[in-house]
């Protein structure tokens, strides 16, 4: 069966929104973010110098990789998707190009998408990976920096522009950590069934081309969603949160490929909605504002009708556990299939 085959059968999925953000839990300094919990560094402005005092502090002695798949599986998901790096530049990975990982740079010393790998492997769940192609505010030359004030985002700036100010290159940026990251990701962790990209904001067509083709020669059965920027994918990911009435392409001379929403031409026909289960992706201590068991439900059969998988978001907490709200709200969406 082709990866293609495959998605169009995989109907759920997991996503895990998980770093040194979660440390934070949407809290710093006795003041909480607007919403999304993973962007406090942007939200509050947090020098590099500060947060990477989070690695020192990230130990998450609670994590059990083969525990995350079972109960995934256990849910009646098919595949899980883990932030290998989210915009603030941390890796959840032994990354060889930057020693800002999980592996270098924290008391853990562990590879957790190495050890989810294995698990998945062991476990026989389908493994995807999102990857922040753009933004990168742990980089100087960082991209979102031809975008602020464009429209709303959960932060202050797209990029950082409190620690790096003056010009910035995203060539430099793109050369000396995206692709090599991207490039080391899909070459050691065995089969990725999918490249979930994100907010395409400075990157350029060409890089968005080499991209695509980079994880075609090493992967070639892996699936790249509409994110990547520039009309380079497989498959369409739908805004967050987003849960059409039905499918509605947009018109042709409508479609940016730079948007991260609403529906573009699947060559595939394709489509994804990843969506929270409370108000935010990253792990967050006060946001209490979980969606009931029956309306996730409606939500999955409503999406699957329409031949959109359902990818619902868990924020596992800074020890590495799947918060017990959540793994209780997953546990009875399943009671009522």
């Amino acid at each position: 069966m082709t990866n293609i085959e495959w998605f169009k059968q995989a109907k759920y999925g997991m996503m895990l929104h998980w770093g040194l953000y979660s440390l934070l839990g949407g809290e710093y300094k006795g003041q909480k973010v607007r919403d999304y919990a993973e962007w406090i560094q942007s939200y509050f402005q947090i020098s590099i110098a500060e947060y990477e005092k989070l690695a020192s502090a990230f130990n998450p002695i609670g994590f059990d990789a083969e525990e995350y798949v079972k109960f995934a599986k256990d849910c009646g998901m098919n595949y899980i998707v883990i932030t290998t790096k989210h915009h603030d530049g941390f890796a959840l990975y032994h990354s060889e190009c930057d020693k800002f990982n999980v592996y270098d740079a924290t008391p853990f010393h562990r590879d957790i998408l190495g050890e989810l790998s294995a698990a998945c492997r062991k476990y026989g769940l389908k493994l995807g990976i999102y990857y922040s192609q753009d933004l990168d505010w742990h980089h100087p030359h960082g991209g979102g920096y031809n975008s602020n004030g464009v429209f709303y985002n959960s932060g202050t700036t797209w990029d950082n522009s409190w620690d790096f100010k003056g010009e910035k290159n995203f060539d430099i940026c793109f050369n000396e950590k995206i692709l090599p990251q991207i490039k080391e990701i899909m070459t050691n962790y065995g089969d990725i069934c999918l490249a979930w990209f994100d907010v395409p904001m400075t990157i350029s067509a060409e890089q968005s081309e080499l991209i695509y083709k980079t994880v075609k020669d090493l992967q070639p059965d892996c699936l790249i969603n509409s994110r990547l920027g520039n009309g380079k994918y497989d498959y369409v990911s739908l805004g967050d949160n987003e849960i059409p009435e039905k499918i509605e392409m947009k018109p042709d001379e409508e479609i940016d490929y730079q948007d991260i929403g609403g529906f573009k031409p699947s060559p595939y026909g394709l489509y994804e909605s990843a969506c929270t289960l409370n108000d935010t992706w990253g792990f967050s201590y006060y946001d209490k504002n979980w969606k009931s068991a029956e309306k996730l439900a409606q939500n999955k059969a409503h999406l699957n009708s329409l031949g959109i998988n359902y990818l619902l978001n868990v924020g596992p907490d800074p020890l590495g556990r799947i918060p017990l709200e959540a793994r209780n709200l997953l546990i009875k969406v399943r009671e009522y299939e």
